[in-house]
């Protein structure tokens, strides 16, 4: 009986991205002339036990490439090379090959084999350096072809609408293009919408270029490897000299765009396809590849709440029986009842409780990117830098994990970009020319907090409040507190910079960045202070699938507020009310004055009558760094509500970011607090047109 190779698969992928991260964190941790012999033996053995398993599975050319790759490993491990900073950066990059190798063959795809041959030809290169070959097995990736790639390039860049919501931005990469040679664009608007449809955060251009000059693919592709999986990217050489079989100039001339067209065609398909399984691979979609590890003690305690479950079922089933037989029900029957319901009240909390452990993962998994990060960036930047990792251990809700990355990913660059200063003007400033930036993790009531700390220059709020007010954001007669003047950067398309990189500076992010963190319900906040450094604090729930929530009631319809958005609810007396130019109302606070938002207006239950101010109830919530007052009917008390996507079951309402089902069977939506402020935004310029 023949075994079926294909169901260990999923193990053994499982097993090779977890070897390539003590690769990549076991060469981040060696220094150039070191001899520790067990981190390199740590990463040895990463490596066999790759090449081992795609040998064993049948993937040929992982086994392949990552035989040079133990090679070299094995000639730093017996003393016959010496670590240098070159052969571990040779090594790094290999290790980011071997992860799309591994990713390509888990999706079904092809690996990029002109990628593979580069990496390769490298290692074979530094291992020649000694005069040592590896006793490669043949293979195409392991065929090196010809002499490196000179004369003319056609690029065919077409990124997807997304591009600036991750913090990305075409402008820097046309203009490192620009450097490798002469540079020929051509763009194309075909994709920009109608006024009406445009989006301001989309990317809607595409362009085709020609690039001349001495220059090889992989060049070309370093340049896009960061939007890598977020663009259509075609890179052809122009075939300039005559071939050996020439065809007439016309018929050539029609030849070649046809089959251009054909294989950007299906290198898009191919593109998109190999995306979707990534992201099925990474959990999006709910894909059946999505998998998460289990301690054996949490799955125990599952086992041992379902137990205690069937138990209080089975009491309970028989007093049931009994009232479902009309015999006479005693008052001990009834005390029972009672008891059992109690009972199953706590067993579901607990399960509740232990269910959601199961998701729980280390924050590691997040923090795990950054040393390389900051490796790779610090030294493109000229800049010395040490990160720390603190809290590695939080836990915290799989898919929050998943969506927290790329909004860190920018908060860090622009701490590696604007926050530290380079060495002479630390050390000119009285600091250690090493910067530090930090990050820690810890459990805060029912929410998981995340800081980023660096020692820098810290922000000038003299500088970002007049940047603010030259492009009229804000007046010059507004007096904002510190932590107003530090939000003013999450303003769409603020920015500091002086110089536009290709790190940061385009401002286009940080107002993303935090959307993103709201979209998780949680906040943002920064304190920072001038030539001493900058804290950004992040404030997420444990979890997605479970909210505390505060309901209310509004024209007799139930609502949930995030008891993480509430900061206080007061009854307001009518002498402390007072009107803005005409339009809208306000309520002091101690010394704020804060915007009061007429739910029951927004909601269009205006026309039923609604109680005075003086009647109602005031939840003073923070949304978007300002506070504001939410006028209800009622406070009903709070609870944990159990989260059901109003996108997948009905369709996007603003202003609502889910529902939930209460204890009566009655549905109730759950307000999203920046939903709510554009919502009232709205309402006041109609009323505005209107008057």
């Amino acid at each position: 009986m023949s075994i079926d190779m294909a169901q260990f698969h999923q193990v053994f992928f499982e097993e090779s991205f977890e070897g390539l991260e003590v690769m990549e964190s076991g060469l981040m941790e060696l220094e150039p002339g070191s001899a520790d012999d067990e981190t390199i033996n740590a990463i040895f053995r990463a490596a066999h036990s790759i090449k081992g398993g795609s040998g064993t599975f049948g993937f040929k050319a992982i086994a392949d490439f990552t035989h040079v790759m133990e090679t070299l490993l094995d000639e730093m491990r017996d003393g016959k090379r010496e670590v240098t900073q070159d052969n571990t950066d040779i090594l790094l990059r290999s290790v980011d090959c071997l992860r799309e190798m591994l990713e390509a063959a888990q999706a079904g795809d092809e690996a990029d084999a002109e990628r593979v041959r580069q990496h390769q030809r490298e290692l074979e290169q530094e291992l020649a350096n000694s005069g040592t070959a590896p006793a490669t097995n043949e293979s195409p990736a392991a065929a090196p072809d010809a002499a490196p790639a000179a004369g003319q390039w056609r690029i065919v860049f077409k990124p997807e609408a997304r591009l600036f919501q991750t913090a990305n931005d075409p402008l820097p990469l046309l203009r490192e293009l620009r450097e490798l040679g002469e540079l020929e664009s051509e763009i194309d608007l075909s994709r920009v919408p109608d006024f009406e449809q445009l989006e301001p955060e989309d990317c809607y251009l595409q362009w085709t270029m020609t690039l001349t000059g001495d220059v090889e693919k992989g060049q070309i592709e370093e340049v896009f490897a960061w939007v890598e999986d977020l663009c259509e990217l075609s890179i052809e050489e122009v075939q300039t000299a005559a071939s050996d079989n020439p065809a007439p100039a016309s018929e050539e001339r029609q030849m070649i765009p046809q089959r251009r067209a054909e294989d950007q065609g299906a290198k898009g398909a191919d593109r998109r396809q190999s995306d979707r399984r990534k992201s099925e691979r990474r959990g999006g979609g709910g894909s059946a590849q999505s998998s998460i590890r289990v301690e054996t003690g949490k799955i125990d305690a599952l086992i041992n709440m379902v137990g205690e479950l069937v138990i209080t079922q089975s009491m309970l089933g028989l007093l049931g029986e009994k009232i479902e037989d009309r015999q006479a029900v005693t008052p001990q029957d009834i005390e029972k009842m009672l008891d059992g319901l109690m009972q199953l009240e706590r067993n579901t909390r607990e399960l509740q409780e232990s269910v959601m452990q199961v998701r729980m993962m280390p924050i590691s998994f997040t923090f795990s990117r950054f040393p390389r990060l900051v490796r790779d960036l610090s030294g493109k930047l000229g800049k010395k830098i040490e990160l720390r990792l603190e809290g590695e251990t939080t836990e915290v809700d799989k898919t929050v994990i998943e969506k927290i990355g790329d909004p860190m990913v920018h908060l860090v660059r622009n701490s590696l970009d604007h926050g530290i200063e380079m060495p002479e003007e630390r050390v000119a400033a009285g600091k250690p020319e090493t910067g530090t930036i930090e990050l820690n993790a810890y459990h805060q009531g029912g929410n998981i907090v995340i800081e980023i700390k660096d020692d820098g220059r810290g922000m000038d709020k003299d500088k970002l409040l007049g940047k603010a007010i030259e492009r009229g954001l804000v007046s010059e007669d507004d007096r904002l507190t510190d932590q107003q003047i530090y939000e003013l950067i999450f303003m769409p398309g603020f920015s500091t910079a002086e110089v536009v990189s290709d790190v940061s500076g385009r401002g286009v992010g940080m107002d993303v960045v935090r959307r993103n963190i709201q979209e998780l319900g949680g906040n943002v906040e920064i304190d920072s202070e001038l030539g001493v450094g900058t804290t950004i604090t992040i404030r997420l729930p444990l979890t997605l699938a479970i909210l505390d929530g505060q309901t209310v009631t509004v024209g007799g319809e139930n609502y949930i507020i995030p008891i993480i958005s509430i900061v206080e609810s007061l009854q307001v007396k009518q002498e402390q009310v007072s009107r803005v130019g005409g339009q809208g109302e306000t309520f002091r606070l101690r010394d704020e004055y804060i915007p009061i938002i007429k739910l029951y207006e927004i909601f269009g239950f205006a026309d039923q009558g609604a109680k005075p101010l003086e009647e109602g109830l005031l939840v003073v919530v923070e949304a978007e760094g300002e506070h504001v007052g939410l006028f209800v009917d009622d406070l009903l008390g709070q609870q944990q509500v159990v989260i059901k996507s109003l996108e997948a079951n009905y369709k996007k309402i603003e202003g609502f970011s889910g529902a939930t089902i209460l204890g009566d069977g009655s549905v109730a939506l759950i307000l999203d607090m920046p939903g709510i402020l554009k919502l009232n935004k709205n309402l006041q310029l109609q009323q505005e047109r209107a008057a």
